[in-house]
């Protein structure tokens, strides 16, 4: 499960763990984007912070693991290379899931080299809340995309990093949207707040 993580909230610690619960998965990775291609006219969080805070998110819960692949490698967070690296690191000995929004997996024809992002892992496409999954524009744009896609229902958790990160510049809680080492971490290292004078 990829993402900028800006920061690690509960809609993708649940999302995770359902996931994990409907496809029998024995470990859930969670990999920091290093330099988001999408992001580029966006300030980002430095990726030791995100990379932190995704381990203290995740310490708690044997089935999470965080890798900083992404982080490690120069130039753009391209999925395609991530899937890359892991199939390398876990060679045969496992099947590759990639968690993802079906937002995200309906604009994946626009990625760099979706074909081989299906031809390394199955997506699996997790629901949003108001959102109808055009799988038949999938389809035509991705041909034989339905054999490498599962569907994974979660309960639907409307948590943004973008309304946290704007809740802690307005000084207001941010309780039980992360968890209680994240929101620590967010206070003691200032982040989220404007630069000072």
């Amino acid at each position: 499960m990829g993402g900028t993580f800006d920061p690690l909230h509960i809609g993708h610690l649940i999302l995770a763990q359902e996931a994990g619960y409907q496809l029998k998965l024995d470990k859930i990775l969670f990999i920091p984007a290093g330099d988001p291609p999408h992001k580029q006219n966006q300030p980002v969080t430095p990726a030791f912070h995100r990379l932190t805070m995704a381990q203290l998110a995740t310490a708690q819960n044997p089935l999470f693991e965080v890798s900083d692949v992404e982080i490690k490698r120069q130039g753009l967070s391209y999925t395609v290379n991530t899937l890359e690296t892991l199939s390398q690191i876990y060679a045969e000995t496992a099947t590759l899931y990639f968690i993802i929004g079906a937002d995200a997996a309906a604009e994946l024809p626009n990625w760099y080299q979706p074909r081989r992002v299906i031809e390394l892992a199955i997506l699996a496409v997790v629901g949003r809340p108001g959102y109808i999954f055009p799988l038949d524009k999938l389809q035509a744009a991705l041909p034989g995309i339905e054999q490498r896609l599962v569907r994974v229902d979660t309960p639907m958790i409307e948590v943004a990093a973008q309304e946290i990160r704007q809740r802690v510049l307005e000084g207001a809680p941010i309780r039980y949207l992360v968890p209680p080492s994240v929101e620590e971490y967010i206070r003691r290292e200032g982040l989220y707040l404007p630069p000072p004078r």
